[in-house]
C-alpha cells in the first residue's frame, strides 16, 4: 500500500475497530499492571512500528514484549530469555482473545494478572465474559496501521519544535487515540473527571498540569469518521474559536 494517507471508512470497519480496541485494552492492562508507574499513565501505552503496535519491553518475568502485528495479523510475544509465542488475529470473541492472551503470557514465563474490566467504553463487559462474536476486517486493519504510521511521523516532527516537557508519541488504549502532549509546568485546576469507566483519580493525575494535546482518532465515541483533535486544559480564553494555522 503506497498511499501515505489511506482511506479510512469508520462506519465500514466499526465492529472490527471496536474489537481491536478491546484487544489492545487487554494487552495494555497487562502492561499497566507490570510496569513501574510513569506520570500521566505513560507506562501503559503502545507505540507505532513498521509492523504494527508494540508494548515495548515489560518488566515481568524474563521481560516480555507484546507486538500486535497488523501486517500479518498476529499477536506476537517475545521474552528476554529467547522464548516466543503467538496467535492469530481474526474473527473471535473478546473472551476467547483474553484466554489466548493469558496463555501467551504464561508460555513466555510472565504472570498474566491484570484488571479484567474495559475502560472508557459504554456498558463495559468484563473481558472474560464477553462472548459476542466480533468480525475482523484485515484490509481495514492494514489501512489503520498505515494511517497510524503516517500520523506518527507527523507528530514526531511536530514534537521536535517544543523544548519543554512533552510526552512521547503514543497510542492510548483507553480511547484508542494516537497522541502527543505538551506541558507548561504550571499546576492546573482539579479536573472534574467523569470519563466513562475511568476512575476520576486517573483523569485528575493526567491533567494535574497545564497541557496542550494533539491527537488522532480512527473514529468512535460519537464520531463516525477519522479525526485529528487538539485541546488544552484548562482551556484558554478564545481557544475554541481560534483559527488553525497554517491553512490546510
Amino acid at each position: 500500500m503506497s498511499n501515505k494517507w489511506p482511506h479510512l471508512d469508520y462506519l465500514g470497519w466499526r465492529e472490527t475497530c471496536s474489537a481491536l480496541h478491546l484487544y489492545l485494552q487487554i494487552a495494555g492492562k497487562y502492561r499497566l499492571a507490570h510496569t513501574p508507574w510513569l506520570n500521566h499513565s505513560w507506562n501503559a501505552t503502545f507505540y507505532v512500528t513498521p509492523n504494527g503496535l508494540t508494548s515495548s519491553p515489560i518488566p515481568d518475568g524474563p521481560v516480555i514484549e507484546i507486538l500486535f502485528d497488523l501486517r500479518d495479523h498476529m499477536v506476537i510475544g517475545a521474552s528476554g530469555d529467547g522464548r516466543k509465542a503467538s496467535f492469530a488475529l481474526g474473527p473471535t470473541t473478546v473472551a476467547a482473545f483474553h484466554a489466548s492472551f493469558v496463555r501467551l503470557v504464561s508460555e513466555l514465563g510472565g504472570t498474566p494478572t491484570f484488571n479484567g474490566q474495559p475502560n472508557e467504553v459504554p456498558d463495559p463487559v468484563p473481558f472474560n465474559e464477553d462472548h459476542r462474536e466480533r468480525p475482523y476486517d484485515r484490509d481495514a486493519v492494514q489501512r489503520f496501521h498505515h494511517a497510524s504510521m503516517a500520523v506518527d511521523r507527523v507528530f514526531k516532527t511536530f514534537r521536535t519544535s517544543f523544548l519543554g516537557k512533552s510526552s512521547p508519541v503514543h497510542l492510548f488504549w483507553g480511547a484508542l487515540d494516537l497522541a502527543v502532549t505538551r506541558f507548561s509546568g504550571k499546576r492546573a485546576p482539579l479536573h472534574p473527571g467523569g470519563i466513562p469507566a475511568l476512575p476520576d483519580d486517573v483523569t485528575q493525575e493526567a491533567y494535574d498540569r497545564e497541557v496542550s494535546s494533539a491527537g488522532f482518532w480512527p473514529g468512535g465515541g460519537g464520531i463516525d469518521y477519522p479525526a485529528f483533535y487538539a485541546y488544552a486544559y484548562p482551556t484558554p480564553n478564545g481557544f475554541r474559536g481560534a483559527s488553525i494555522r497554517p491553512d490546510a
